[in-house]
């Protein structure tokens, strides 16, 4: 513990060294005892200070709370610490240091005279961030000091908290979107939960059909054999496609249009989780997963930490993730497909167009601040293929774009 503390000395503690020893030397050339008795004493200062903070015993424990500990971009959290003196003698002077990443901010740092036995102080600093992404705070580091300076021991804890910083994410218009609601039955215009003995919607007889179904008053009035529908069972899902290709958007920092996009993403994701539609992520390069997340305050949450750290991928083409839209198949190939690209060219939207299959609703939003021709181009083919087509510069242009989308009316 001697030798790690001497290798603790501070710069003012090897300097206090280098003079004793220098006046030490001059002492025995110059034969001046009054030089040497300066020179022990200003070498011996920082030995006993060394030999003071190594044998320091107490022990402390540390706890830190993030709050929140997701927030989006451009917002603010609190981290705050709580350093207990858990032994039974008083602290000497220390220097705290939470290690922050520089994108939060930078190291947090405080100093501490004294803890009493038995005691605690609670310190807390604030948490910002413009760029999104998963934080590691921490571990805190604690620099036991002597009085005068000379030495500085530092003693570190394990305890890390991660600090999620999600997309931007708008308010979006309530509202559900036409054909983002399917359903599993026979029929989808009403339930039989909904309507009377008198009202029921039924169909012919099939073979194999339970008999237990046969409409008697129906079958009487028309002549044959009649039976109920199956009661409708309602579903709520959506697919949020991203396309994350670097050659597919433009710029760099926050104003990118990558950045835009994963912005519109996480709003759309977001609005729809708190309609009560269960997501489905995927990507340009296949990869997918289920984020359901229960309407609520804590809506689209599973979602925002994937867009979180989300990339640009390598991948050329967006073969990959449309066959693991279309691959879902059954129940999955209806609801509500909403595709958010960059750049989208006339034939990568012609792939695009094949994604959406049966009852599906497919809404596509290409954000292309460049408004360039080819985007305008495959917006085109897809609204002529069925699509409902948002073109934005920037998220901020999403809200009345999203607007006509409940109504299937949306303008250019």
């Amino acid at each position: 513990m001697m030798k790690v503390a001497l290798g603790a000395l501070t710069t003012r503690g090897r300097s206090f060294v280098a003079a004793g020893l220098t006046a030490v030397a001059c002492a025995f050339l110059l034969g001046e005892q009054d030089l040497l008795r300066a020179g022990m004493l200003i070498l011996v200062l920082p030995l006993l200070a060394t030999f003071a903070v190594s044998r320091t015993r107490y022990r402390l424990a540390c706890a830190r709370r993030l709050g929140p500990s997701r927030l989006p971009v451009g917002h603010e959290a609190r981290a705050e610490l709580r350093l207990e003196n858990v032994s039974r003698l008083p602290t000497g002077l220390l220097l705290v240091e939470d290690r922050v990443p520089y994108t939060l901010g930078g190291r947090a740092r405080f100093v501490l005279d004294r803890i009493e036995p038995v005691g605690a102080r609670e310190l807390s600093y604030r948490l910002r961030s413009d760029v999104r992404g998963r934080f590691k705070v921490g571990p805190l580091t604690v620099r036991l000091a002597d009085p005068f300076g000379l030495v500085e021991l530092a003693r570190s804890f394990s305890l890390t908290d991660t600090l999620t910083v999600t997309p931007q994410v708008v308010q979006l218009p309530a509202g559900r979107v036409l054909g983002a609601w399917s359903g599993d039955g026979e029929s989808r215009a009403r339930t039989v939960s909904t309507a009377g003995e008198d009202d029921v919607a039924p169909r012919e007889y099939r073979r194999g059909d339970d008999l237990r179904r046969v409409h008697w008053r129906s079958t009487a009035r028309y002549g044959e054999l009649m039976v109920r529908r199956e009661e409708q069972q309602w579903q709520s899902r959506a697919t949020i496609f991203l396309d994350t290709r670097r050659s597919a958007h433009w710029g760099e920092g926050p104003g990118s249009s990558f950045e835009q996009a994963v912005s519109v993403a996480a709003s759309i994701g977001v609005h729809l989780a708190e309609e009560g539609l269960s997501l489905r992520f995927v990507t340009d390069t296949g990869e997918h997963a289920e984020v359901t997340s229960a309407p609520g305050a804590a809506a689209g949450g599973e979602l925002l930490d994937a867009l979180a750290v989300i990339t640009h991928s390598r991948a050329s083409t967006l073969v990959p993730g449309l066959g693991a839209v279309r691959g879902s198949g059954g129940r999955d190939s209806e609801g509500l497909i909403v595709a958010i690209f960059g750049v989208l060219s006339p034939a990568e939207a012609r792939s695009v167009a094949s994604a959406r299959r049966g009852t599906a609703t497919g809404v596509a939003v290409v954000v292309d601040p460049s408004d360039s021709g080819t985007s305008a181009e495959g917006a085109a083919f897809l609204r002529g293929s069925g699509w409902r087509v948002l073109r934005l510069a920037s998220i901020g242009d999403l809200p009345a774009a999203w607007a006509g989308v409940h109504q299937g009316v949306l303008a250019e």
